[in-house]
């Protein structure tokens, strides 16, 4: 009763996402808050204030209306929203498939320095000298979460980008002046580590000096031309322009530059494992369920190269079939993260039809 009162205003529905999802509590906030004026208009519907239903629903019904028509809890929503934010942002940046690896380090700073600064401004706290003991225990929690995840190639990758050594980065936002990777003790440290483990003895003394050149900007590093594409140029192709006086360096850089830090894929292919595999299929081999994952996810990056896969009617196949329209400007699947916000509630029925074709053609 309740639900057919409320679309009777909305056309939106409430989403209720599984806790494995990313950010699930955010997701259904966010989508509480797009419907505030629905569920307002659904408390103050007569039909609301006549239902009574089995023996208590009465008072549950007063204690939603006071919850929706308070204004004070709506502005708490809102908080919530507005401080998570900076680190939903960051997860759904390295959820993406494409390189982040060199860039995660900067994110995680950018995140915090945001964080602190919405939170800081609610409380009206001073940015460089105030206290909040609010940002202090989210602060606490994520760096807890940032040293089980972080590994000495995050510092080592994070020192291979020109940028972060140019001088407009340095300056930073709001007068903050940032540290280069060569003068911060952490990255320095965890760099060291990485330079010991992937070099033998004889390599390391040439890999130190040729680090010292490019942070220092010593010689040819120290060129006009050089300096200013460190700002604009991307990270890989500055490598392979300018890197070929420091070939170990080099090398390093054209590894640990092109990394992903997602699991993305990995998801991925739990996912379609999981369709292959399930009560019916119970019997099938291991082997045969892993020839038909790798055929099936193989298959989908095969047809993402192809002209109908952007145009035409089985286009983006494998993200929603045919009820699910992807926009126009999106032309390129690396760029939508596993838990893009459009995808959120798209039912994937077409992708069974889709893989009944891939068991037929691998059993061929």
């Amino acid at each position: 009763m309740t639900h057919a009162i409320f679309q009777k205003h909305s056309d939106l529905c409430l989403l209720k996402v599984g806790e494995t999802r990313f950010a699930s509590y955010v997701i259904m906030t966010t989508r509480i808050c797009k419907v505030k004026s629905f569920l307002e208009k659904m408390v103050m519907d007569d039909e609301w204030k006549n239902y009574k239903g089995d023996k208590g629903i009465e008072a549950k019904t007063r204690e939603i209306k006071s919850f929706i028509m308070n204004d004070e809890k709506w502005d708490n929503i809102d908080y919530f929203l507005k401080f998570t934010e900076p680190i939903v942002d960051m997860l759904r940046d390295a959820d993406l498939n494409g390189p982040k690896l060199h860039l995660i380090y900067d994110m995680w700073d950018s995140m915090i320095e945001k964080l602190k600064k919405i939170i800081f401004e609610h409380e009206g706290e001073d940015l460089i000298s105030g206290q909040s003991n609010f940002f202090d225990s989210i602060h606490g929690v994520l760096v807890a979460r940032w040293n089980k995840s972080n590994t000495p190639l995050h510092c080592m990758a994070h020192s291979l980008v020109p940028k972060y050594y140019h001088q407009s980065w340095l300056q930073g936002e709001n007068g903050i002046q940032r540290v280069a990777p060569n003068e911060d003790l952490e990255i320095a440290s965890n760099r060291i580590k990485c330079f010991q483990r992937y070099f033998d003895s004889n390599q390391m003394k040439q890999v130190s000096l040729e680090y010292g050149k490019f942070c220092s900007m010593n010689g040819y590093f120290g060129e006009p031309h050089v300096i200013d594409a460190m700002e604009y140029e991307d990270p890989f192709s500055w490598w392979g322009n300018h890197g070929v006086s420091i070939p170990l360096l080099q090398q390093l850089a054209y590894k640990l530059l092109t990394q992903l830090v997602s699991f993305s894929c990995c998801e991925r292919n739990w996912s379609t494992y999981s369709m292959i595999h399930n009560i019916k299929r119970n019997k099938l081999a291991t082997s045969r369920a892993e020839d038909l994952v790798f055929v099936h996810y193989n298959l989908r990056l095969l047809s993402r190269k192809k002209e109908k896969y952007i145009n035409g009617p089985s286009k983006y196949w494998d993200v929603g079939g045919d009820q699910f329209e992807v926009e126009d400007t999106i032309n390129n699947l690396t760029e939508l993260s596993i838990d893009e916000p459009q995808l959120e509630g798209v039912v994937f029925d077409e992708e069974f039809e889709d893989l009944e074709d891939v068991e037929e053609d691998a059993e061929e």
